[in-house]
């Protein structure tokens, strides 16, 4: 990556001031920028660093005005975090190769259907009646089973696992060892104590613009389908169980587990290690904050909800006071 600070201002629709001419070569955090480098401001408690960094160029909030010189060429955005993200999309962008390959040992059937430069690692496997869209990129050693439909400009990385009939959209990630559609955990007590497995027929519809993080498996359906709606974010090390449904643009943070049936609304958060029992139903932005458990419905949208059974942190934190006054009194 080479990029000018005009340029910068013309990828980012932004101002320049300084030297438009500065250029710089990679990114790093503004307490350790160096020449050649481009750093952000975004956060008032790294305001001191903005004076001190020797980064050649600096996205800033328009609206910032320094209280001492500035050494940098200042990037004046409307967001400055928001303009590194675009920033960080765009020169991943430009580093894409789109081609065509077919990696060694790599399987595929007459009934295959990919599209214009689609990407196969070695002994990757595509299976019969599937089908995979134009540019799509899947790594060494996945697995897609048979068909499945899988949209546009998608990345499969190593390891991933994906069952058969299986729906996945157009810009969708799937990072390493990534699994969908394996049967959900559905087991039937029988008179002798033992457990007869409840096969699942169903299958997972995930929309476009998905990303899901490592290590992280989505169950399908007994019947229906799993659904993770367009836009949703799912972090490393979470599991999402049978008949789930996940609303648009939803985030979960690593080790989130959701049991079967259970209904998340649209802009939900997850912190990290949250727990949801099944078959609940979750308004729309709801924010429950990490290591809580969720044993019952959220009507009410627009909630943060903290603790094991969660509640409103507000009444959580009313609640704690007394836990901490009892414990210090027994102390």
């Amino acid at each position: 990556m080479e990029l000018s600070a005009k340029q910068l201002a013309q990828v980012l629709r932004g101002t320049v001031e300084g030297d438009a001419d500065a250029v710089v070569t990679s990114f790093a955090k503004i307490e350790h920028g160096k020449p050649g480098q481009l750093c952000f401001y975004a956060n008032p408690k790294y305001e001191q660093y903005v004076y001190t960094c020797r980064a050649s160029v600096l996205l800033v909030n328009k609206d910032f005005v320094p209280k001492e010189p500035v050494t940098a060429t200042l990037v004046r955005v409307e967001n400055a975090y928001s303009a590194l993200a675009e920033l960080l999309k765009y020169v991943a962008s430009q580093r894409k190769r789109y081609r065509c390959h077919r990696g060694w040992g790599c399987v595929r059937f007459l009934s295959t259907r990919l599209g214009r430069k689609v990407y196969l690692g070695a002994h990757s496997y595509v299976g019969r009646h599937s089908v995979v869209g134009d540019r799509t990129k899947i790594y060494e050693n996945v697995y897609i089973g048979e068909n499945v439909k899988v949209g546009k400009d998608c990345i499969f990385y190593p390891g991933v696992v994906i069952y058969a009939n299986s729906v996945i959209g157009d810009n969708v990630i799937l990072h390493a060892n990534c699994v969908i559609g394996s049967d959900g955990f559905g087991n039937a007590p029988q008179p002798d104590g033992t457990w007869e497995k409840i096969e699942h027929l169903g299958n997972v519809i995930i929309g476009n613009n998905v990303e899901i993080g490592a290590c992280t498996t989505v169950d399908r359906a007994e019947m229906e389908s799993t659904i993770i709606h367009d836009g949703v974010k799912i972090d490393n090390l979470c599991q999402i169980a049978h008949n789930v449904e996940i609303g648009e643009n939803t985030v979960m943070a690593a080790e989130t587990g959701i049991a079967g049936s259970t209904k998340i609304g649209k802009n939900c958060i997850f912190a990290g290690q949250v727990g949801i029992v099944g078959h609940l139903k979750i308004a729309d932005n709801t924010t429950i904050a990490a290591k809580s458990g969720l044993i019952g419905h959220v009507r009410k949208s627009g909630q943060v909800l903290f603790g094991t059974p969660a509640i409103p942190i507000k009444n959580y934190m009313r609640s704690y006071a007394l836990f901490k006054q009892a414990g210090s009194e027994e102390k």
